[in-house]
Order: structure tokens, then C-alpha cells, then sequence
């Protein structure tokens, strides 16, 4: 299993994927063995999730360094020294070391994931080097509309793409747009093209700490709702300033007040962002801006807010965010700010929940707000279906996840294109 993601590698949900599957997949018959990077290669490491490795799991981390931080002089460095992207110098020492796993361990799979496109040049390097059949957990799009904006970058994706969907035995999408994005775009891998979709992992939640949030005490009427946005907030993919725009409407003609309403934000990435929108739109009164908590704090956090609140423009609609399973687990009233027709919001459907507005409308946004605010204090806010939440697990995606395992293993072959 090639992971950039892995722990100790902090800040980011997309390490949840392989590290649950790698917890899961002996209970299945399957023993993962995991090619990751040198640590020096992350911007932030913690030891929060390593004692989630199962003991005995092989685990290899070869040099790796990220271009940004380690070659770069004066605050600039060659761009061909970060294509695909910034962690590619992982490439060479990983190809060595995946050999000498291969040689070690006779494996029956070879298994990479996205979003670092680094992990899809390693696996295919080793699935030509070995003829070990390969399957690229793509999760999102790689190269699509204006992503990535640099038009030698985003070739490079497309190489990277094209290379896997034509070698590898499955390419798996975490969405049905994404997956059927790539069916049309690649006609001839239609049928080994699967969906996988992320999910959230119950044991965590077992062993989260006991909500604390002071405000559960108290009753709504005395206190505003409080919603908490966990995670990144991305500038394009998540742009939050309808979202303040409505804030400073709705405080400026008096429809809510702080008193009814805290946004709270959660290892945002972008407080700076964040900061100048609230000001910029009279909106300082609706928001806190928090720094980055461990993974089970955050789960515990999500449990004792009033509300959840999910984000994802439209120029994302084939994309969802992994947190939002987690959202359903934590069983909280969410409200979506994303396009109706987007794979974000179908999610929300799905689990029975129609509070919703897109995220590029303040309009649409206020209305949603305030209808949000009134049903909370009246007890009307719906929760997550409990049917939905339980086929969300972590542990059902591992399932599904050796279904594809098990039929790569019994094909014991690759496309025809030769290796």
C-alpha cells in the first residue's frame, strides 16, 4: 500500500483512508504492507494516530523531501523539481524500496493512493518492474477544469492519469461523478473503474474523549447555536465569503445577532482569510477562529456542538469531503453549503437531510441561516438517518475495498497494454 498519508503525518483527514484500511483488512484474510515517506518529507508530523498502526504492520518510509521546504533558495525553486508534484524526489528511493519489499514478502497486490501523484508513479513503476497487479485509489479528479492551474503541472497529472487508467486492474473514485467523470473521459477502463467511497471509523468514536462543550448545559433560548466547520477551508473549492456576506446582511437589518448564532472554525488553514472576510463584511461577531486539535478531539468537538456545518462549491461537485461521514457519525444537524447537484449534497439527501444553499449564493445562504437558527430553538432540526450513517462506516468500506482485492488476486493480470 503506497501512502504519502500515513501517520505520523498530521493535518490532514485524507490519512484516515489508509490507515483504517490497513486496521481492517486482516480481519478480511488481507495483511497490508505499507510503502510510505521519511517523515522529514511532512510540513506537520504528530504521534497522535500511530498507536492506531496495528502492532506488527511492516511499515517502510524511504527518503523523501518536500521541494517547497528543502530545495528551494531565496523562496523559489524549479518548477521541474515539483512535477507532479512537490514530494517527487519520494519516487526513487521508494521504487528501490517497494523492489526490496516485493523480493521480501512476494505480495499479491500492489495499491496506491491519491491526492499525492507521486504514490500512482511509484505503483506503476513497480507494477511494470514486477507485473504484480495494480489497483490506483484515485479518490478525486486529478487533472480537470483549471485544476491544477499550471498548465505544465496539470499535463504532468494527465500523464500520470492516462498511465494508470490504462495499467491498472481497478482505478477507484471515492464519488459517482468522479467515477463517472473518468468513464467518459476514458471509454475503454469504463468497467474498471469502481467507486470506494471514504467513511468514518467507529472505534475512534468509542475512544473520543466525552464531549465537554460547556454550552450543552445550557438552554437554546439562552445561548447562540453553536455550528462548528472542521477542517481545511480551502480558498477556491470551500470559498467561504457568501457565507460571510450573508453574515453581515443579516446582522445589519437586525435578523440575527451574536447572541443567536457562533460559527466556529477548526484548523482552518486560512484564518487570515478568514479574519479579513469577517471584517471586511461586519461579521466578527458571528465567528471564532480555533487552532488544530488531535483526531479524537476533533471527533469529540463535532459530538458536543449544536450543529455541523459542510462546505463544497460547485466547481467540485464530483468531490466529497471525507470529514462529512464523520459529520454523520457525530449525529448532529448539518447544514451544507454546496451545489443541489452536486455529490456532496446527494450524500446529505441520502442520509435525510435537506438543509442546504449554495455556497455561492448569500441569499440563498441567509435564508438557510436563518430558517437553521429558528428550527434549532424551536427542537426541529433534523439528525442524520441512522441507516445511512451505519453503511458510512469505516469498517464497510474495508469490505468492499476486498471485493476488488479479491477479484485483482484471482485475475492475476494486468491490461493489455504491455509492462
Amino acid at each position: 500500500m503506497i501512502a504519502y498519508h500515513f501517520p505520523p503525518l498530521a493535518g490532514s483527514s485524507g490519512i484516515q483512508r489508509t490507515l483504517r484500511f490497513v486496521q481492517h483488512l486482516p480481519s478480511f484474510g488481507w495483511q497490508p504492507l505499507v510503502l510510505s515517506a521519511d517523515p522529514r518529507a511532512y510540513e506537520k508530523s504528530s504521534d497522535d494516530l500511530l498507536a492506531d498502526v496495528p502492532a506488527g504492520t511492516v511499515v517502510r518510509r524511504p527518503f523523501a523531501l518536500d521541494t517547497a521546504r528543502h530545495l528551494q533558495f531565496a523562496g523559489r525553486y524549479l518548477g521541474w523539481m515539483a512535477r507532479p508534484d512537490r514530494w517527487i524526489s519520494w519516487k526513487f528511493a521508494a521504487i528501490r524500496e517497494g523492489l526490496r519489499m516485493i523480493d521480501d514478502f512476494k505480495p499479491d497486490l500492489i495499491w496506491s493512493t491519491y491526492p499525492i501523484a507521486t504514490a500512482h508513479v511509484i505503483g506503476s513503476a513497480l507494477h511494470r518492474k514486477s507485473g504484480i497487479p495494480w489497483i490506483a485509489d484515485f479518490r478525486d479528479p486529478m487533472a480537470h477544469a483549471g485544476y491544477p492551474a499550471d498548465p505544465r503541472t496539470w499535463r504532468s497529472y494527465l500523464a500520470v492519469e492516462e498511465d494508470a487508467l490504462a495499467r491498472a486492474r481497478y482505478s477507484v473514485f471515492t464519488t459517482p461523478g468522479a467515477a463517472q467523470m473518468y468513464q467518459q473521459r476514458y471509454p475503454a477502463a469504463s468497467r474498471r473503474i469502481v467507486v470506494l467511497e471514504n467513511g468514518y471509523d467507529e472505534e475512534s468514536f468509542a475512544a473520543a474523549p466525552p464531549p465537554t462543550e460547556s454550552a450543552q448545559v445550557l438552554d437554546a433560548p439562552a445561548r447562540p447555536l453553536l455550528m462548528l466547520h472542521s477542517g481545511i477551508v480551502y480558498p477556491s473549492e470551500r470559498d467561504p465569503t457568501q457565507l460571510f456576506v450573508a453574515l453581515g446582511r443579516l446582522k445589519k437589518a437586525g435578523v440575527l445577532t451574536e447572541g443567536d448564532l457562533r460559527i466556529r472554525f477548526r484548523a482552518s488553514v486560512h484564518d487570515e482569510l478568514l479574519q479579513h472576510l469577517a471584517q471586511t463584511h461586519d461579521a466578527q461577531d458571528f465567528i471564532e477562529l480555533c487552532p488544530a486539535m488531535s483526531y479524537r478531539e476533533a471527533l469529540s468537538e463535532m459530538m458536543a456542538v449544536d450543529a455541523l456545518l459542510v462546505m463544497q462549491a460547485s466547481n467540485c461537485n464530483a468531490q466529497i469531503p471525507a470529514k462529512i461521514y464523520e459529520y454523520l457519525r457525530a449525529d448532529k444537524p448539518i447544514l451544507g453549503l454546496t451545489d443541489s447537484a452536486g455529490d456532496t449534497a446527494e450524500v446529505l439527501r441520502g442520509a435525510g437531510l435537506t438543509d442546504t444553499a449554495s455556497l455561492d449564493s448569500a441569499d440563498e445562504i441567509a435564508r438557510a441561516l436563518t430558517t437553521f437558527v429558528r428550527d434549532w430553538r424551536l427542537g426541529n432540526l433534523r439528525l442524520p438517518q441512522r441507516l445511512a450513517v451505519q453503511k458510512a462506516s469505516r469498517l464497510g468500506r474495508s469490505e468492499t475495498l476486498v471485493t476488488f482485492l479479491n477479484q485483482a488476486a484471482r485475475e492475476n493480470c494486468a491490461p493489455s497494454l504491455p509492462v
